[in-house]
């Protein structure tokens, strides 16, 4: 099952792909244009994110996951700004 979408704003993109790696199941990117890209595919991120990335963040995106956990990583990372305690 598809949990809702969670939208991401002013995301470090080095983070955000080391949580994606983390990830257990499928995380997609939701573009303005509808389309949606499964961001565990290397070349699905390069697409996805170039066209969301100014000045080394992401600037806007939305963003459904698969698997409750991998949600809440993402949660935490948009939230926060990391996912690594202090």
């Amino acid at each position: 099952m598809i949990t809702p979408i969670l939208s991401v704003n002013d995301i470090d993109v080095t983070e955000f792909l080391s949580v994606l790696d983390s990830c257990e199941g499928r995380v997609f990117l939701i573009t303005h244009e509808g389309d949606k890209l499964n961001l565990k595919s290397r070349l699905s991120q390069l697409v996805g994110l170039t066209r969301l990335i100014e000045g080394g963040k992401i600037t806007n995106a939305q963003i459904i996951c698969e698997n409750r956990e991998d949600e809440s990583k993402m949660f935490r990372l948009n939230l926060l700004g990391r996912t690594k305690t202090a």
